[in-house]
Parts: structure tokens; sequence; C-alpha cells
């Protein structure tokens, strides 16, 4: 198989509306991805465009299509992708493949949803029947099975509320130099333990927002790539499916499809979890099950034991301990870049 690159990606900014329509928005992302790249339209050979609730929503049908006419690419295989909550991720897979088999020369994959088209009630259905018709009609909404995971977790874990709500304020500091992000302020472990409940125990702060926004890469060869400094190149790509009741699961906690699909990814690359190293790195942490993100200080390896140096202990009946994280996984600290 043909190795495969990332020279380029673009985004729209994210917000709560935006009046453009779904075509425009997936289109402004394409163009900035391009931009980036050093690419020019006619150097696409293959577009592939993701939505998840265009049709449910009622506002665009044929969107590979009409987003190569916007786009005046006219003549290139172009798809579109569907796959509930990971079709930007599908539509990207759908793009490597096209390259690395040799389908395609310059793949460009775009994810684009435009929530506000309809009201809050109507999105959280719309989203929720990717769930099992049974547990559907029972009443279960996404909203209401995280906050029924989350209770479970805390409770299995004798973890403390404000180990989301740190979550959530480390979410939007981050966000307050981001240029598209949707919420650019900063919110304290206190404003979000205090905001409205939405599902039970998780709080206003601790749900995704309904946004509109786009966001493209383009994939192409790595012996193409002119800027190899700026691409990224893919050493290996993974999906799983899970099981779709929850309630066929034998751990309700336990999301076995992530499991699986690293497995084959780590395989595919040829590398073991211990061989990632990140000097300064962004730590997806555990401890005792308990999914926390820390900053490690200096080289970690995933598996590594390391302190964690938050504001709060875990209690363990009458025991407070200050928490020891097992990294499990790495990612660059943007602070760093």
């Amino acid at each position: 198989m043909t190795e495969v690159a990332l020279p380029g990606v673009g985004m729209t900014r994210f917000t709560s509306a935006d009046d453009r329509p779904l075509v425009d928005l997936a289109a402004t992302a394409c163009w900035r991805c391009l931009d980036d790249a050093g690419l020019d339209r006619a150097d696409v050979t293959s577009l592939h465009a993701g939505t998840a609730l265009a049709e449910a929503l009622g506002q665009q049908s044929g969107l590979a299509n009409a987003l190569a006419g916007a786009l005046r690419i006219e003549g290139v295989a172009a798809d579109r992708v569907e796959n509930t909550s990971a079709t930007g991720a599908t539509a990207v897979h759908r793009g490597i493949e096209a390259v690395a088999s040799g389908a395609s020369e310059v793949a460009l994959v775009v994810g684009a949803d435009r929530m506000s088209a309809a009201d809050t009630s109507a999105v959280t259905d719309a989203i929720s029947r990717l769930t099992h018709s049974r547990e559907y009609a029972q009443g279960l909404t996404l909203p209401s099975f995280a906050g029924l995971a989350a209770g479970a977790y805390l409770d299995r874990y004798d973890a403390p509320r404000e180990a989301l709500a740190a979550v959530a304020a480390k979410n939007h500091r981050n966000a307050v130099a981001n240029e598209v992000a949707q919420f650019r302020r900063e919110v304290s472990v206190d404003e979000a333990l205090d905001s409205p409940v939405v599902a039970e125990p998780l709080r206003l702060y601790d749900c995704c927002p309904m946004s509109d926004g786009a966001a493209a890469i383009v994939v192409t060869r790595t012996d193409s790539v002119a800027d190899t400094d700026h691409a990224v190149r893919v050493a290996a790509h993974a999906s799983a499916t899970g099981t779709h009741p929850v309630a066929e699961r034998p751990d309700p906690l336990a999301i076995d499809s992530v499991r699986v699909a690293g497995e084959r990814l780590f395989d595919a690359a040829g590398v073991a979890p211990g061989d990632v190293r990140s000097p300064n790195s962004l730590a997806l942490a555990d401890f005792d099950g308990v999914g926390l993100i820390a900053q490690v200080d200096g080289e970690a390896a995933v598996g590594d034991r390391v302190a964690f140096a938050g504001a709060f202990r875990l209690r363990n009946g009458d025991e407070e301990r200050q928490p020891r994280l097992r990294v499990v996984e790495h990612g660059e600290n943007e602070d760093e870049r």
C-alpha cells in the first residue's frame, strides 16, 4: 500500500448559529485546507464529505455532489459518508484508503454539520436515534445515557464530582486562545459544578453544545508532499464497532470497540503502546479506571506512573489519597508548538 500523508487542514469557526448553508460551511473549510496544503482545486481527484445530520434536520441531501459543484471540481469521484458520531473519522478513513490503494492521488475530506437548523429537542432526538431501537423506545437518549454512565463511573471509583468539573474547566481554558472555538472564556470548577443539571450528575458545562461548523483535511501520497516538515505522515489507521444495545454489554462502562481499534492500530503500525514517547506531553491518564487529563513533566511512556498535581484528592472510604495516574495515551502539548 502507498504511504500517505496529511499536508493540509482547514476549519471554519464553530458557532451556535451560522446562517450560511451547509454546503457553504463545508466549502469554506475545503478552501482553507487546500490553501494550507499549497494545492489547487484542480489537484483534487476524490472528495469524501461527511455529515451526520443533514437529512435528519431537513437541510441537504447529496452533499458530496453539491460540494463538488461549489468547489468547481466536477468530474472527481465523490461520496457522502454517514456513520453517526464517527462520521468525520470514517470520512478520513475513506480518504486514506482511496490514496493508499492508488484509486486517488489527492483526496479532499470534509466533515460538516449545521445543528442550528432545528431546535434542541429535535437535534437531541435525531442524535439519539443512533441508539438501539428497544432502548430508544424506552426513552434512552445520549444525554440520559451519558448521565447514567457518569453516575455509575463516580460510584464505582468513589470519585468526587469535582473530577468531572475539572475537565470542563480545562476544556474552556484551552479554548481561550483558540480562534475557531465556540466559547472562548474560562470556566472555573465551581462554575461548572453550579451550572444547570442536564442529566444527573452531568451539568451544562459537562456537555457539548449544539454547533455549526466544518473541518477538512487533504490526503496525498507521502512522496508527493513538498513540505514534509508541515505534513503529518499516517503510520496506520483502524476502526471497530461495539455492542449496539448498551444492555448487552458485559460492562456498560467498558467500550470494547476502542480497545479493539487500538490493538489493530498498534499492530498495523508495528509498534507497542510502550513505544509511544513524547516530551512535555499531555497524557490521557487513568487512576483505578477514572479517566483524567494530567500534565506530564519531562518524558513519560504509556504505562508509566506519574503524580497528578490536581487540586483535589480521591476518597476511598475514610482514606484520602493523592491520585497516582497511569499514562495510557499521549498527545502534543499545544503550548509547546
